[in-house]
């Protein structure tokens, strides 16, 4: 996959580069303490951020940044959109998924007529085992006029019965005269997805899977309605911890491994390509999830096209918000990833867009309101960016943007690289059940872990400023909180912090009082107030209250120990402060009963005199400073308190 770059603007349009590095390196050393001139070349370069993928997000993007003008919406590669005719006053559709849980047919079909009737134009509907009968999905959907909301069905290993009573309902509806003439405008996405659940642990089921999902899709061939058998649900690899590129690189091969399936059966080239569609994951990463979506269509444009048959490679697509990203703590916040996200995914040409509910993390009722309440927040989420922010009114608002072009272009060729990968170690199906790709997969969550663990990646409400007097959640035998997420094991970026905060609930509820830690603040407000914060913050994250007597000073400290019969505590002061007063303070609360002492700040801001004491009662027993493992060191701080 080639994509030319380094376009040359037009006269009288380059930007003066060098003055501008000049003035970054000016910013920098100011910062850093250096002469300009070691800095190098390139200052911006320390002000770039390089994603797990391994791209580049520079700091600003030029006019020398500039990438080919793509072909408009509806031309191969679909970079800007795969329907050249959208109605900018519809947008993309709407979607709300509907039959999880163990509501009756009549009830989910009263769901659906609410929702329709309230701004829901897509329709998700689970069936089988978990959702709604197969042999019910007729009354789950009377009433609903299938040429207007198009549905996608999420059957798993029932997906060939409910497509046949899918297709009996729809011959039924058209021999009584439905009114639809035109059966094509029917559209339905049957949600076979054998090869992105062997993924997920039915790999020994696969082949037959894959079998019945090419039968389904000749099947599919045959009808006047628009239909398409195959879901390649690359939120797999998302949940699974995936990167962007592994995301869009994997999803793709399982579609060739699908249309390799299709051909051997007997159907065309243009016919395998149009039976395919994918759902991907939109994140609060806006500009991520916009690029994703465009390089995802230039991809599998390309694998159209290297299958003689480009203009068939317009696969739709389906984002739904990530489920990784939903916090279980400070829920409310998901409201607003889930906004950002839901804007990428329109501004990023996604044909439906579904938002989960902002508690969807959460058991039914944890947090007290009503499903409906949630729902209609996700839903009217989009109307308003719709209907008020009119964002479906412009096709690929982001085209021409030199950042979010070179971004496309960055993540379809890492993308592409992806695909190759998986190509070359044996396809799609054998890197699933060797491992390798599950391994390569859990190799960029293990790093975002560590991300999230340094509190480099931020979470707001969980490693970032946590709601201390949040309401404990209702936690099992197993010490987890349940979930309602459309695939409950995602690997939810919040978790290990969950963790420990379910711990935390766990000791109020058997001893009336969370963990708590006593900070022992030296000098005036204004010198530690800072690291105060800092401590409160970060031990917050962890579930254990900090407790600040204020400004007590040396005389003082022994006495806020004793009135509070702490076990740890946590100096805090400027590090000019620690030379004069930081082993005496030590000393004093060992002395007032306190068993840990720790100090705010690196270990270089402890008194290079007393560095060498040995004497335990003038030391402290850690450092709380940026950059540590957080998790590691607030479980071993809540194994110290005594918390199970």
């Amino acid at each position: 996959m080639t994509v030319e770059s380094g376009m040359t603007a037009p006269a009288g349009a380059v930007p003066d580069v060098q003055a501008w590095r000049r003035a970054v390196a000016g910013v920098l050393a100011k910062s850093r303490r250096v002469s300009p001139d070691e800095l190098g070349d390139r200052p911006e370069d320390l002000l770039a951020i390089h994603t797990y993928d391994g791209v580049t997000v520079n700091p600003l993007y030029t006019s020398l940044d500039a990438e080919p003008e793509h072909p408009l919406p509806g031309v191969y590669p679909f970079t800007r959109g795969g329907d050249a005719l959208r109605d900018v006053n519809r947008g993309w559709g709407v979607a709300a998924r509907f039959g999880a849980g163990t509501s009756s047919a009549a009830d989910i079909n009263e769901e659906i007529l609410a929702a329709l009737e309230r701004g829901v134009s897509a329709l998700w509907l689970t069936v089988g085992a978990n959702g709604v009968p197969v042999e019910s999905i007729d009354r789950a959907l009377e009433g609903v006029l299938l040429d207007l909301a198009p549905l996608t069905l999420d059957a798993g290993a029932e997906a060939p019965s409910a497509a046949a009573n899918l297709f009996a309902m729809l011959d039924a509806r058209a021999h009584a005269g439905d009114g639809v003439t035109n059966r094509a405008q029917i559209t339905i996405g049957l949600g076979a997805a054998p090869l992105t659940e062997a993924f997920t642990g039915d790999a020994a089921n696969a082949s037959a899977g894959l079998q019945e999902a090419v039968s389904l899709a000749g099947s599919a061939t045959a009808r006047d309605e628009t239909i398409r058998a195959v879901m390649i649900d690359a939120t797999a690899f998302h949940d699974a911890g995936s990167s962007d590129v592994q995301e869009i690189g994997a999803a793709c091969a399982a579609g060739a491994e699908y249309v390799k399936a299709m051909l051997a059966a007997g159907l065309t080239r243009a016919q395998a390509l149009g039976q395919i569609e994918f759902r991907f994951a939109a994140t609060d990463d806006q500009f991520q999830t916009i690029a994703k979506l465009r390089a995802a269509r230039q991809v599998w444009a390309r694998v159209a096209d290297v299958l003689g048959e480009p203009q068939a490679g317009n696969a739709p697509q389906h984002a739904v918000t990530s489920g990784a990203m939903m916090s279980q703590r400070d829920p409310w916040v998901n409201m607003l990833r889930t906004t950002v996200a839901a804007f990428g995914a329109g501004v990023g040409g996604a044909d439906t867009v579904t938002v989960l509910p902002f508690d969807a993390a959460l058991p039914a009722g944890a947090l007290g309101v009503s499903d409906s309440f949630a729902e209609r927040i996700a839903r009217n989420t989009q109307l308003l960016l719709l209907e008020e922010s009119n964002l479906g009114r412009v096709v690929d608002p982001a085209g021409g943007s030199w950042y979010a072009e070179k971004l496309t272009s960055d993540l379809a060729l890492a993308a592409w690289r992806v695909l190759q990968d998986i190509d070359a170690a044996g396809g799609y199906l054998s890197t699933v059940e060797s491992g390798w790709l599950r391994a390569e997969i859990e190799s960029v969550r293990a790093a975002r872990e560590k991300d999230i663990a340094r509190r480099k990646v931020q979470l707001t409400g969980v490693n970032e400023f946590p709601d201390g007097g949040e309401k404990p959640l209702p936690v099992d035998d197993e010490g987890a909180v349940g979930t309602r997420l459309p695939r409950p094991d995602a690997a939810r970026y919040a978790q290990p912090f969950e963790n420990l905060r379910n711990r935390s609930d766990r000791h109020l509820a058997a001893t009336g009082a969370r963990p708590a830690v006593l900070l022992a603040p030296l000098g005036p407000l204004a010198e530690h107030n800072i690291r105060t914060t800092f401590i409160a913050n970060l031990v917050g994250s962890g579930g254990i209250e900090a407790v600040n007597p204020g400004p007590v000073g040396l005389d003082g400290l022994a006495g806020a120990a004793r009135s509070t019969a702490a076990k740890v505590a946590v100096v805090c002061g400027s590090d000019a402060r620690y030379s004069e007063e930081a082993a005496d303070a030590v000393r004093i609360l060992r002395g007032a009963g306190v068993t840990h002492v720790m100090l705010a700040g690196s270990e270089s801001a402890f008194p290079a005199a007393t560095q060498t004491d040995t004497a335990a009662t003038t030391q402290p027993d850690g450092y709380l400073r940026a950059g540590i493992d957080a998790v590691a060191v607030l479980s071993a701080l809540l194994d110290t308190l005594g918390v199970q």
